[in-house]
């Protein structure tokens, strides 16, 4: 069983029958249940199929913050190895909602950056839920200091609400610790790729996103502020979260259309929670693509980042 989304609810229903079914076939009665097992799963595929065949922005916002989404750290145990994380911005501390450090993608050295929510309580708690604190940024820039250096491709995973607003962080310069880490991310030298694979809330998000090639999962979603921050400062009022939604083109289909990223990783049926390691090797394949793609171009990658971001919005 899944944890199911409002929208879901019919396909709840139907899956909460098929779990009683196969309880009372395994419970050793003589009853054959398999053919109306069989008849319900259909349905529930249908039923599911139909509830997501056109996904509001809203409903793809509460998909893309599902609680069971694969993780920054489930991506990295999966698409690379000899990961090494490094800790600290050599300024003030550590920040656990970003995950930063070196390792091997399919074979070839590269950095890695990423922002981490966490999968339970502990570890929510212990990341911040995924949104960070300046020492955070920093320990982001200090990794893409090291990758020019070393002239290393960086890899950068985005799943935030935003950065974190809270008085520390601001008397430790949030705003500036964002500016300087967009200003990092434009300036490389090296070639920079980054996936939105949940949420891409605000500064906190582009901090890290600002790369030459920009790819979102299928469900996911990226805007300038979160439905409800809009809500509340449109209408006072963040109950319509749902309305702001609608209205800021936050879905990967409409930042495509608008040039805004520049590819869309399909999900399995239902979002990437039903099937994580499916969506994840995807998400690899796109990765290695969009490499391959840059590799072939033979570009300077600071002057392509530079006409790239230029360029969004000249033809609106």
């Amino acid at each position: 069983m899944y944890n199911y989304l409002d929208f879901e609810k019919p396909v709840a229903d139907l899956d909460g029958k098929i779990l009683e079914l196969k309880k009372l076939s395994d419970s050793g009665e003589a009853v054959d249940v398999g053919e109306e097992i069989a008849r319900l799963e259909k349905r529930s595929l249908e039923a599911l199929r139909e509830a997501y065949k056109a996904l509001t922005p809203w409903q793809k916002a509460q998909v893309a913050r599902h609680p069971d989404r694969p993780h920054c750290l489930d991506y990295v145990r999966e698409l690379f190895t000899e990961f090494t994380s490094l800790a600290g911005d050599r300024a003030f501390g550590d920040d656990d909602a970003i995950v930063a450090g070196f390792a091997r993608f399919r074979g070839e050295p590269v950095a890695v950056i990423g922002q981490e929510k966490g999968n339970d309580t502990q570890s929510r708690l212990k990341h911040n839920f995924g949104m960070a604190r300046p020492e955070g940024y920093r320990k982001a820039v200090r990794v893409m200091q090291l990758a020019e250096r070393f002239q290393l491709p960086v890899i950068s995973l985005i799943d935030t609400a935003g950065a974190y607003p809270g008085i520390g962080a601001e008397e430790r310069g949030q705003s500036e610790a964002i500016a300087r880490s967009i200003s990092a991310c434009l300036g490389l030298t090296v070639p920079n790729l980054a996936v939105v694979i949940g949420e891409g809330g605000s500064g906190g998000a582009i901090a890290i996103a600002t790369a030459n090639k920009v790819y979102m999962l299928e469900h996911s979603i990226y805007s300038v502020i979160s439905p409800e921050g809009a809500a509340s400062i449109l209408w006072h009022d963040s109950t319509r979260a749902k309305d702001a939604a609608t209205s800021m083109k936050i879905t990967a289909q409409d930042l495509q259309a608008l040039g805004i990223i520049d590819g869309i990783i399909a999900e399995p049926l239902g979002g990437a929670h039903r099937k994580p390691a499916d969506v994840i090797a995807a998400t690899g394949e796109q990765i290695a693509a969009g490499f391959q793609e840059m590799a072939g171009a033979n570009m300077d990658y600071r002057e392509h980042r530079r006409e790239k971001y230029l360029a969004i919005g000249r033809g609106l």
